[in-house]
């Protein structure tokens, strides 16, 4: 069953003017994100905003501190949800803030270079080179480089699942952990999830993956894709413990938990859960889904658990 809270804010956003996809511009999409109403984010202990000089481009990010914390801290490096288009280090500053204080642990939201603009594999090559700007600057951060974590939603839990395998394969830095909140791992409109969910009724449809997917590759792939198609990867062992959270109502549900299976079968730790009643996004939605915030605060005490 749908879960209350749900069903009464999609009853909302059933109110909106529906995109067009066979129209809307990436641009189009990003402006009616901005004109969204912000809530009251949580309080913090910290908040910088930064500009990290990666090789030839300069990057935003947001490190938050928790509250109550004081000396040096693990790091969640985590990277925003929007198929890698849209959305950004403000669309998600609610969630990263929450994130921060219930695992007590610095966070770094990145502010990748989106597509189309920048189509893959950019947005991953800044997501993997601001964790290692981040870990090499660990003293200035008043970060543990010792103690790091990934973590994103949706299009950035497929980030942050493939920067774990490029420093996999690139010999570090290590992580402890990596936190996939329903994320994109393939894309297969085949899956029964699709079938169920993706007619536009819970948020996320299988018309608007396909649309992300084409900005991000510039085509819907039919081939494995090294650091995108991460469910076609033909090595997982490895990798840092893993948690994968998915939700019921989602497109994306059942690829969540193929790669959660294919992730143990690789010998890598493994929890994945289904959030029962929930719909994709259910993170960001916390303010107005409280029944997200338990989900928030397990997903925190993984990260909290590993990190130390």
């Amino acid at each position: 069953m749908l879960n209350p809270q749900v069903a009464a804010l999609l009853a909302q956003m059933a109110q909106l003017p529906p995109l067009d996809l066979n129209t809307v511009t990436p641009e189009q999409w990003r402006q009616r994100d901005r004109a969204m109403p912000d809530l009251p984010p949580p309080a913090v202990g910290e908040v910088r905003d930064l500009v990290l000089p990666l090789a030839g481009r300069e990057v935003p990010a947001r490190l938050y501190r928790p509250l109550g914390a004081s000396g040096t801290l693990p790091l969640v490096v985590f990277y925003h949800g929007g198929g890698w288009v849209v959305c950004s280090i403000d669309t998600h500053d609610a969630l990263c803030r929450a994130l921060a204080n219930a695992a007590g642990a610095a966070v770094l939201s990145v502010g990748y270079r989106l597509a189309p603009e920048t189509p893959f594999p950019g947005p991953l090559d800044d997501c993997h080179d601001a964790l290692v700007w981040a870990h090499d600057h660990a003293a200035a951060l008043d970060i543990d480089p010792a103690r790091l974590a990934v973590a994103g939603d949706s299009a950035g839990g497929n980030l942050a699942g493939a920067v774990a395998l490029r420093l996999r394969d690139r010999g570090g830095p290590a992580l402890r952990h990596q936190l996939l909140i329903y994320p994109v791992i393939d894309c297969d409109f085949a899956l029964p999830s699709y079938a169920e969910n993706g007619g536009g009724d819970f948020f996320l449809s299988t018309g608007a993956m396909q649309w992300f997917w084409r900005h991000y590759l510039g085509t819907i792939p039919t081939a494995p894709v090294d650091g995108a198609t991460l469910l076609r990867t033909p090595d997982l062992t490895g990798l840092p413990p893993a948690t994968l959270i998915m939700a019921q109502y989602d497109p994306l549900r059942d690829e969540g938990l193929a790669y959660a299976d294919a992730l143990r079968a690789a010998g890598n730790a493994v929890h994945a859960e289904v959030a029962a009643g929930m719909i994709h996004g259910f993170f960001s939605m916390f303010q107005i889904v409280p029944d997200a915030v338990p989900f928030i605060e397990s997903a925190a005490a993984r990260l909290r658990g590993d990190l130390g």
